[in-house]
């Protein structure tokens, strides 16, 4: 199944997916395709090369394309793990974990997949320190 979504100028892009999941009672929602673009962007980076174990973070303030969007959102809009590439007016581009705070500049052409079999969850892992995906089989429905 799919369900698609034009985002408007000044919508949060992170929360309004997470919204749209939630009210379309999705289990295991995942981004096919995003096109559009922000003028903000808050991004997490991979953990830093300086030894201290941070991830650190930016909140990115300028008129950005979409050039990808990636990622999986948990059953009922619960939590979501987002990657994302920006590219500035130059298409130099930038990337990383979608913190949210994300507010759209002319559009975000967003088209999510969902598979009815899967549920998606996110739990705690002690090896990454983060919460990660957690794939099982949605409950079977039962004949009317």
């Amino acid at each position: 199944d799919c369900v698609a979504v034009r985002l408007k100028p000044g919508e949060l892009l992170r929360e309004s997916l997470m919204q749209l999941v939630k009210e379309q009672g999705l289990s295991s929602a995942f981004v096919i395709s995003c096109v559009g673009s922000l003028t903000q962007a808050r991004l997490r980076y991979a953990t830093s090369s300086d030894g201290s174990g941070t991830n650190p973070s930016e909140v990115l303030q300028r008129h950005m394309e979409i050039v990808s969007l990636v990622g999986t959102i948990s059953q009922g809009g619960q939590s979501c793990h987002l990657h994302i590439c920006l590219s500035d007016e130059h298409g130099r581009a930038i990337g990383g974990h979608l913190l949210g705070d994300d507010i759209v500049y002319t559009t975000a052409e967003v088209v999510l997949g969902c598979h009815a079999g899967l549920v998606f969850t996110r739990e705690p892992d002690p090896a990454t320190a983060f919460d990660e995906l957690v794939v099982t089989a949605a409950p079977a429905l039962k004949p009317k």
